[in-house]
């Protein structure tokens, strides 16, 4: 069956942000403090949800934070449908750029969508992230 992409609400990510990135934490520790402010994305394949991702916009930037798709169904293309669509999104809005806060490890898999590395690197959680970004503005 085709995964089908639907707006959902910033309290339908829980779960899967919980499960995914932080399962030690509590589910409050993958609440996102402007998540009313954003618009979040589920995949779903045959009814279920299998992946998330939330989008913030700013001052014609959008940020995509909390992406995650369950273990079961990881390395299968589904999380990757998810994120062309996001970011086709925002070239269709219009918007200037697309960011977001990247796990240094998974770079490369950004990277395939024309994200490209900033200079700008922290920690948390002892976890090391990078800023990767890709314009619209010529």
């Amino acid at each position: 069956m085709k995964p089908s992409i639907v707006e959902i609400s910033s309290e339908d990510t829980l779960n899967i942000r919980h499960k995914v990135m932080w399962p030690d934490r509590s589910i409050e520790y993958v609440r996102v403090p402007n998540d009313d402010k954003g618009r979040h994305f589920g995949l779903f394949i045959n009814d279920k949800m299998i992946s998330v991702i939330s989008l913030f916009v700013v001052d014609n930037v959008a940020q995509f934070r909390k992406f995650a798709t369950l273990t079961d169904y990881q390395g299968k293309g589904y999380g990757t449908i998810l994120l062309k669509e996001i970011i086709a999104l925002v070239e269709r809005e219009h918007l200037d750029k697309v960011w977001c806060n990247a796990r240094v490890d998974k770079s490369g898999y950004y990277a395939k969508f024309g994200m490209t590395l900033t200079d700008e690197k922290f920690v948390k959680g002892g976890i090391e992230y990078v800023i990767m970004e890709k314009s619209f503005v010529d």
